[in-house]
């Protein structure tokens, strides 16, 4: 993903702090216009400013809390009409720790509403509009745990593994429209996400958590490679790779009109 050549706009959800930020920053170097949604207007405001100075790019801030309806219909609306805005990269989500029994309901709504409603909604508007302009892309920040679930809180790790079906589904979808769809799968990332949820990076081995500058520049790397699935952390993409091949050796016996042998 080359600097843009004529002015194109990247909207980014949670850009007021963490991976948001960063993309913006990263992007906003790259010449992209910038779209700038989260909730906290003072941090978006203060971040356009400071990109709009260092990079001659326009800023734009649209304070908005995606676990709201009424706010994800009011980016979507944005983003069916302006035909500027060539990238979505969907960064906004929380997490939640302890048990799928210790969650209380207000907390695992917001969790379903931010991480699995809006990213799709947004991610569906994106695919109908750049699909009939016949160019742009979709970057949706997951996480490994969606390979891991039996390692962290359940509901978390299956909105991030929803994340990952849906990217890999979309992209199939999309395929000869001229559409770019990517998922990145950080593993630890040094973001105030733990601290909002509750729990502490100090109880997490320094060896496994990556600054978020050097996820977010390892992602864009992955993009401009087009990859569709990024997990920066992995040292060999060979892995990866058997895994899905694997999983598609499943696909002849996944359906039949009986039972399997054992079964019987």
């Amino acid at each position: 993903m080359p600097a843009a050549t004529h002015p194109q706009t990247a909207l980014i959800t949670g850009a007021s702090s963490g991976i948001g930020a960063t993309y913006a920053r990263r992007l906003a170097a790259r010449g992209y216009n910038l779209l700038l949604v989260a909730r906290n207007q003072t941090r978006l405001q203060q971040l356009a400013n400071e990109l709009a100075a260092a990079h001659a790019v326009q800023v734009e801030v649209l304070t908005a809390d995606l676990s709201q309806h009424d706010d994800i219909e009011q980016v979507t609306a944005r983003l069916r009409s302006d035909r500027q805005i060539s990238l979505l990269v969907n960064c906004a989500g929380v997490a939640l720790y302890g048990s799928l029994a210790e969650a209380d309901l207000d907390s695992t709504h917001n969790l379903l509403q931010l991480n699995l409603l809006a990213l799709t909604i947004l991610s569906s508007a994106a695919a109908v509009r750049f699909g009939l302009a016949g160019r742009g892309a979709i970057i949706n920040i997951g996480s490994v745990v969606a390979l891991l679930p039996e390692r962290f809180n359940a509901i978390y790790s299956a909105s991030k593994a929803y994340v990952l079906s849906l990217s890999q589904s979309l992209q199939s979808e999309l395929s000869g429209t001229g559409v770019q769809v990517q998922v990145v799968l950080p593993g630890v990332t040094r973001t105030e996400i733990f601290e909002r949820a509750g729990s502490s990076l100090a109880r997490v081995p320094a060896s496994m958590v990556m600054e978020v500058e050097d996820l977010v520049d390892a992602a864009l790397r992955g993009f401009d490679q087009g990859e569709l699935v990024t997990i920066p952390s992995l040292q060999d993409s060979s892995e990866w790779q058997a895994l899905t091949q694997a999983r598609l050796q499943l696909a002849p016996n996944l359906s039949h009109n009986q039972p399997a042998a054992r079964y019987s």
